[in-house]
């Protein structure tokens, strides 16, 4: 028998292999799981963070295609999982037929979300600030981190989580996507319309500084034309770090249990 493959796709600053713990419960669960990391990213945090040129440039687009080429070449359809962008790659593989469902966990904004609220301004301004931060790849502090991952949890987990997952990463995703609704051809649209895609799972935090709730709301708004199933999950006062720090079981549970329920199993 075919195992269902299901593929996890980071978002900005976080190494593929903070994925871990999901691969796990994944593959305990019946899926054959992947964590491939973006372009150009080492297979270590460390390797990662001694080699930020690599990552540099590479835009959504990019991103996209080369999770696009990791799809194409399974024997089945995956799950795709997506966090923060990662979330919304898997938004634009789903919508273009790639995948048999999708859960993106706090999405970075696709084209025609239109809030931006003072958080999320404030978590990307270590990059937006500086237009050159477009052909560079950017690391955040441990204070910035704190602020928009880690501020639902404790500073000592906040820390913790820094020290071991953060890495540099692009910062052309986040001049594309926030220019996305000025941009004719914007590499943040997503086909949102699809009827015929699989199901999709919005998953938001709450508390969340970096993707705030009402922009995930937003978006869960803008499929309402589509017939394909979209559905919404909100956790109260839960921050971006929602699929690392300690209470990441609640979230991935509700994943597998929303799976359950589309008739998507592992095996």
């Amino acid at each position: 028998m075919t195992t269902t493959p299901v593929v996890f796709i980071h978002g900005l600053w976080l190494h593929a292999s903070s994925w871990q713990p999901w691969a796990d419960l994944f593959a305990a669960n019946g899926y054959s799981p992947l964590m491939p990391g973006w372009p150009g990213e080492e297979p270590t945090v460390e390797a990662a963070r001694a080699n930020p040129e690599a990552v540099a440039g590479h835009g959504i687009d990019d991103v996209t295609e080369h999770y696009r080429g990791i799809i194409t070449g399974l024997p089945t359809a995956p799950v795709l999982i997506g966090h923060s962008f990662g979330g919304l790659i898997a938004q634009k593989l789903l919508g273009e037929g790639h995948g048999r469902a999708a859960v993106a966990i706090d999405p970075a904004q696709i084209k025609g979300v239109k809030p931006l609220p003072f958080a999320q301004l404030r978590s990307a301004f270590p990059v937006l600030g500086n237009p050159a931060n477009k052909k560079r790849a950017v690391s955040l502090t441990a204070k910035q981190f704190r602020y928009g991952f880690g501020n639902a949890i404790s500073e000592e987990e906040s820390k913790r989580l820094y020290e071991a997952h953060t890495i540099p990463s692009p910062g052309r995703p986040l001049f594309e996507a926030a220019f996305a609704n000025f941009t004719k051809n914007s590499p943040a649209k997503v086909n949102t319309g699809n009827g015929e895609r699989g199901p999709l799972l919005l998953i938001s935090g709450q508390a969340d500084h970096t993707v705030p709730d009402v922009v995930t709301r937003a978006a869960f708004k803008l499929y309402g034309d589509s017939t394909a199933i979209t559905e919404l999950k909100q956790f109260p006062g839960r921050g971006h770090s929602l699929v690392l720090d300690s209470g990441w079981r609640a979230v991935a549970d509700s994943a597998l249990g929303w799976l359950a329920r589309q008739n998507v199993q592992g095996a």
